[in-house]
């Protein structure tokens, strides 16, 4: 935007609108959560479901798909929207004290944080920002969500960029590494990963693959739509130099919310491909743009504050409950269904095995019934709302277990697959 304009927005948050930027409802500051009980745990989780208004039939297993918002979210959302209504005004102040809570969130300085729309929008940014040539190489996965590899494919239509496939391997992270060491050449600039596959929930070793790519001077980015609220992330550790994940899935953020995170130092190796007011600074025309010197110069125009609250509001439910808890729930639900699966005929489970190479993400195949018959039995005959994987020719059932999610619904989901590997 341009210098007078920033000048006068600010003037703006010092008066009545300044309140704006700390504000939260009061029945969204803190969920009514007891203290967790390891000896009661499934207590606690019942009054963790209690803040979710998700309907109970049918039972919900498609976090990885789209996951439900709580009700501090809800309320942030309402109660921001119509402040902002009352006043008419946009609430860009309250987009800072959101990216600080975020930065915390993930590890992350606050000039590293741009809010976007979804994962997808991230990874656009910097498929078409990177300086990329004609034949210069992309290396991801087959099981990249469209989200992930459409940004390269249009790439490669409107640059010529070469994109290059690897399947992932279920066996051990060095093998997955292995793949993507056979796929580089001097001419390769990229590598892509999901931190954890939409299709089986494999994940992804980034410290080994981002030492790999440092070593070689290759730009590491990482699609975490099915990472982030899931496990916890810290994204300077995690090695690579560009990250984006959804709000709308295991956070548990409003629709259209996201994050993409961008390391400090690889800021000027990215064009701003979308710009536009707060993008940067002109004070009049004609004149040089002098671009933000932070990750928000991808982050531009009127932005819908309420839902970057309601984002906020989601971080702060997740760090009441705990990150690391969390992670262990979703995965100890998980590795119950995995147990389950594994004495059924007729089932296979295309999730990896070992415990480093999954998470809260376990997918099935019937041996008999294709993966719409499959996903449409569990669903109808056992109101289980699944997700059906038929990416790769995978033909399976994704089934998502999160904070809402618990021990008895893995029974009854275990039943159900044993009836469904009985009766397809």
């Amino acid at each position: 935007m341009n210098l007078p304009r920033r000048t006068f927005l600010q003037g703006l948050g010092a008066g009545a609108l300044g309140a704006l930027a700390g504000f939260t409802p009061a029945s969204a500051a803190e969920s009514a959560l007891p203290a967790f009980d390891a000896a009661n745990s499934d207590a606690y989780w019942r009054a963790v479901r209690a803040q979710v208004p998700l309907l109970d039939d049918p039972l919900y297993l498609n976090t990885g798909g789209l996951g439900p918002v709580s009700r501090p979210v809800l309320e942030t959302v309402e109660a921001v929207t119509r402040q902002l209504q009352e006043h008419s005004e946009t609430g860009h102040s309250l987009l800072q004290p959101a990216r600080e809570a975020m930065a915390r969130f993930i590890g992350a300085a606050p000039e590293e944080v741009c809010f976007v729309r979804n994962a997808t929008e991230g990874n656009s940014i910097i498929a078409a920002g990177l300086a990329l040539a004609a034949g210069d190489e992309v290396i991801f996965e087959t099981h990249a969500h469209p989200g992930g590899s459409f940004p390269w494919l249009n790439q490669a239509k409107l640059r010529g960029v070469s994109v290059k496939l690897f399947e992932p391997d279920n066996a051990s992270a060095e093998a997955n590494l292995a793949r993507i060491r056979a796929l580089v050449t001097p001419r390769t600039r990229v590598i892509q990963v999901s931190h954890i596959t939409c299709t089986n929930g494999l994940v992804f070793p980034l410290a080994l693959i981002a030492e790999f790519a440092r070593a070689r001077g290759i730009w590491f980015h990482v699609d975490g739509a099915q990472a982030g609220g899931m496990i916890p992330l810290d994204l300077p550790r995690s090695g690579c130099d560009s990250y984006a994940f959804s709000g709308h899935k295991w956070l548990g953020g409003p629709h259209e919310t996201g994050v993409f995170w961008l390391r400090r130092d690889r800021l000027e190796a990215v064009a701003p491909t979308g710009i536009g007011a707060h993008s940067g600074e002109l004070p009049l025309l004609p004149g040089e743009l002098k671009y933000e010197g932070a990750a928000t110069r991808h982050e531009y125009g009127t932005r819908n504050a309420a839902l970057v609250s309601g984002l906020a509001a989601a971080v702060r439910l997740q760090e009441q409950i705990g990150r690391d808890r969390i992670a262990a729930h979703g995965r100890e639900l998980a590795g119950l269904l995995l147990d389950g699966f594994a004495r059924l005929d007729g089932i296979e489970v295309l999730t990896p095995p070992a415990p480093e190479l999954r998470a809260s993400i376990t997918t099935i195949r019937h041996a008999r019934a294709d993966a719409h018959k499959f996903f449409g039995y569990l669903m109808e005959k056992h109101r289980l709302r699944c997700r059906p994987v038929t990416e790769q020719n995978l033909n399976a059932v994704r089934i998502s277990t999160h904070v809402f999610n618990s021990r008895a619904d893995c029974t009854r989901i275990i039943a159900a697959v044993r009836a469904a590997a009985r009766d397809l």
